[in-house]
């Protein structure tokens, strides 16, 4: 579905570098805009936690009805009917309003990455030509070439041939998942823990910043389960470390079926199947992708992404460090999850006094590789921009603000979201960070870079701090900010303003947000109630 990319092009009007749920977004957004884009994507698929990295959607509980752009619900529509056409389904799953075609809890539409990655390449090849979109697979970001604090070319590595290549733009965004163009461009960005005296909230962490406690990541993988099987993979190489490894702050060993609530910290016990105990401790139907009871074929079996506390690489941090430390990182995080399946297979305690479940397996078809693993790790936390306004704690969280229903409201509003502030364990030894947030408004400053004028930040990269990131990281959100990065780019080259002129009008931004409005994207919420 994917077009074949045989384009030499090295100009472009508008430079995405990452393909993920912002990146797409972005290129979306400039549909019919007239200018030529070029995205670019260091794995084979683009679509990031949608697609790459196996994240079936966080998302509010409101949105099947509003909370999101027309174009995420168009996404979300496209899902359920490529399953609706192509899907033997069974006659409840046919009757369904809202079809979830995994049944997993975590979401009301778990489906399969593979899908994903159809539909969004679908999406874009409908209403951007080659002429105007050429996508660029396998292709990272090494260098960035500067001026008058504007980003005049972006040098990349090919790992197809491993030759470098420059692209020059008018216009940047950074849609990488850990935001891989500040620091080759000089751009000033922050990353890990804010103290307390930088931002006055109160779940900031008190003395200086702790650049490294940054949320852990996970490498999720795709696990099926066939009781007649048995699919025990041979040990992995550091399952005695990872057996071992107990945290402080843990209710004992990583590998087993007790961790800690997220939201009360306080000790939790889970068990595999929901039938086991109630549904809300079922970790197979936490994040299932594939259910029999919802697909009627006799080769289906029960499919789901493991993605859970237990597979949560926070030994060291994944930002700001040499590209050998990273790639050990990368490794130790999948040799987790490896170490887990096994775990899983053999030694897990069963409801019957017996131990694991050998006829768990990888299943490498809805994640597109051989091996069961996402294409990439999901990371959670990114680099982030100094910008002209800073989200913090104070304006989204709900003890912050006692009464109210949903947050206080930016003037300068260009979206909405609504998550829990939900930070996973940090890679410095800190714990799960989780309260209740009020859905909010999302402020153009925040994607206002304090100098740069033709570069802007398109996912995770935006002005939050390592609080509010725990509520602006999930999809419809990115997807919101990369569908608005966009819009602002192509805003910029129509009138010739740079993304500070126009922040610094309000003239100039509530023209823009009258774009955005026509775009389909919504700028408020109506009333609603807190996370």
């Amino acid at each position: 579905m994917t077009r074949s990319i045989t384009s030499s092009n090295t100009h472009c009007d508008v430079l995405i570098v990452g393909g993920g749920v912002g990146g797409c977004a972005v290129a979306l957004a400039l549909a019919n805009s007239g200018f030529s884009v070029i995205l670019t994507e260091p794995t084979d698929w683009i679509g990031g936690q949608l697609t790459s990295q196996a994240v079936p959607p966080d998302e509010h509980p409101w949105i099947e009805q509003f909370g999101c752009t027309a174009t995420y619900r168009k996404f979300r529509n496209r899902v359920r009917k490529f399953y609706a056409d192509f899907y033997p389904l069974t006659a409840s799953a046919k009757s369904s309003t809202f079809l979830n075609p995994g049944l997993g809890w975590v979401s009301h539409l778990c489906h399969e990455p593979r899908i994903a990655w159809g539909v969004l390449n679908g999406m874009l090849d409908e209403i951007l030509s080659p002429e105007q979109l050429d996508i660029r697979l396998g292709r990272v970001p090494k260098g960035v070439e500067i001026s008058q604090n504007q980003v005049r070319s972006v040098t990349f590595l090919n790992l197809e041939n491993g030759k470098s290549e420059t692209v020059e733009c008018k216009f940047v965004l950074d849609a990488t998942e850990m935001g891989d163009l500040l620091p080759l461009a000089n751009v000033e960005y922050r990353i890990g823990a804010e103290s307390r005296q930088q931002t006055g909230e109160a779940h900031a962490v008190a003395g200086d910043p702790e650049p490294e406690n940054v949320q852990g990541i996970t490498w999720c993988f795709s696990m099926a389960w066939d009781q007649q099987r048995n699919e025990v993979i041979d040990r992995p190489a550091q399952y005695d470390h990872w057996k071992s490894f107990s945290p402080p702050f843990w209710a004992g060993a990583l590998l087993s079926w007790n961790t800690i609530h997220a939201h009360t910290g306080e000790p939790f016990t889970w068990t595999l199947f929901a039938d086991d105990h109630e549904r809300s401790k079922g970790l197979f139907d936490y994040r299932q992708i594939i259910s029999t009871n919802v697909i009627d074929h006799k080769n289906v079996r029960d499919t789901t992404i493991v993605n859970w506390p237990q597979n949560d690489y926070f030994e060291a941090t994944t930002l700001d460090i040499d590209e050998a430390t990273l790639e050990k990182r990368l490794n130790d995080s999948k040799q987790l999850s490896l170490s887990l399946l096994y775990w899983l297979q053999t030694e897990a305690p069963r409801p019957d006094g017996g131990e694991g479940y050998p006829g768990l397996y990888l299943n490498g078809d809805p994640v597109g590789t051989k091996d069961g693993f996402a294409k990439a790790p999901y990371i959670r936390e990114s680099r982030r921009i100094e910008a002209m306004f800073t989200v913090l704690e104070q304006h989204v969280s709900a003890h912050d603000n006692p009464g109210l229903t949903k947050a206080p409201a930016f003037w300068d509003s260009i979206g909405i979201g609504a998550y829990r502030i939900d930070l996973h364990p940090s890679a410095n030894g800190k714990p799960t960070i989780d309260f209740s947030s009020l859905p909010f408004q999302i402020p153009l400053g925040s994607l206002i870079p304090v100098r740069f004028e033709n570069l802007l930040p398109a996912c995770k990269n935006l002005g939050v701090t390592h609080i509010t990131n725990g509520c602006f990281r999930l999809h419809p959100v990115e997807w919101n900010i990369g569908e608005v990065a966009g819009a602002l780019a192509a805003f910029c080259l129509n009138h010739n303003l740079t993304p500070q002129q126009v922040y610094n009008s309000k003239e100039r931004v509530a023209e823009f947000q009258a774009v955005l409005v026509a775009m389909g994207v919504e700028l408020d919420w109506p009333e609603v109630h807190a996370l």
